[in-house]
């Protein structure tokens, strides 16, 4: 029989049912001390993905069929979609598994209204939303529901280093032609034309980007460009960004959501809501390789002291054993 949960063995790993919705965050997710589940449906379709792709899964993460879901076990279940919460909640999960401890891990800001968007998931008694950025959780109305920041955290290919002998800046989006003005679409095409930028991500082709690369092979493709360009205006802290950094690579941004409380400006890099001063600093970074150094220098060390792997799986470690934890003791 497939062991029962208990309070009393807090050492001991979670079973935790969770969809593949972004693949960096789930491999990075999957570095906590538990057994991830992906809820997987025929043919590995978007948002019922298994351990697809070129990442390095470990033995934690497995598969559950949707026809096999009903003889599984779980300890808690980590919703990281709407249609995940509202579809297959009641559709694929069983009434003992819908009963689980819950938490919603919400990757972006409020997409409606900014700061009057209540989040459907507090509408449902008991379920703990957990958001990746203090920015996000400021500007979602979370209701009474209980609440986590857990900040990212990356964990890069052993070498990757940024070399910068490119006199060009990089752009990572996926999907710019499509997500338009709040990825930054006009951004990038003004700063392009006054600066040399190369793109790359999915469909990144269709705006005269060189395509996508795969996750494993980015941090090494980056290396070789002076520094990365954010031109996002309305999202979470994307991932990209500390790989970026990560490698040392200064990083220029628009100073929106929570970068400004990541980049110091003539530190580890630099972040402004004008672009004109953006096209600025980006040139003094062409000019002057030195300078790029200095600042990526200490933009590794921001991801190292703040953005760390081991922080990052103990911060989830202890809000996975909590939600089931506090659902045990209420249950008597």
């Amino acid at each position: 029989m497939p062991e029962r949960s208990t309070a009393s063995s807090p050492s001991r790993r979670l079973r935790v049912l969770t969809w593949h919705v972004h693949g960096n965050y789930l491999y990075y997710l999957s570095q906590a001390p538990h057994d991830f589940y992906l809820l997987t449906l025929p043919g590995n379709p978007p948002g019922h993905a298994g351990r697809v792709g070129t990442l390095p899964w470990g033995d934690n993460v497995r598969e559950a069929p949707a026809d096999r879901l009903a003889r599984m076990e779980f300890d808690c279940v980590l919703y990281q979609s709407r249609a995940a919460f509202e579809e297959d909640r009641p559709r694929l999960l069983t009434p003992a598994q819908r009963a689980l401890p819950a938490l919603y891990l919400e990757h972006d800001p409020p997409q409606q209204h900014p700061t009057n968007t209540r989040h459907w998931a507090s509408e449902v008694e008991g379920v703990h939303l957990v958001h990746c950025t203090p920015f996000n959780a400021l500007m979602w109305d979370s209701g009474e529901a209980p609440v986590s920041v857990v900040e990212h955290g990356i964990k890069l290919p052993e070498g990757a280093r940024h070399v910068g002998d490119k006199a060009e800046g990089l752009v990572v989006v996926n999907n710019l032609r499509k997500r338009g003005r709040r990825l930054g679409l006009d951004v990038f095409e003004q700063v392009r034309a006054r600066v040399p930028l190369a793109l790359v991500g999915m469909d990144a082709a269709s705006v005269g980007g060189l395509g996508e690369v795969p996750n494993l092979d980015l941090p090494g493709f980056m290396a070789r460009y002076r520094f990365f360009f954010n031109p996002i205006r309305y999202t979470s802290l994307g991932l990209s960004v500390l790989e970026a950094m990560g490698i040392g690579m200064p990083v220029v941004a628009l100073a929106t959501t929570e970068l400004p409380s990541v980049i110091v400006n003539g530190v580890n890099g630099y972040a402004d809501t004008r672009i004109d001063r953006l096209v600025e600093v980006m040139h003094e970074l062409l000019r002057d390789p030195a300078l790029a150094r200095r600042w990526g220098d200490a933009a590794q060390r921001t991801v190292q002291e703040r953005f760390g792997i081991e922080r990052f799986a103990a911060d989830w470690d202890r809000v996975l054993r909590a939600a089931v934890g506090e659902r045990t003791r209420e249950g008597g």
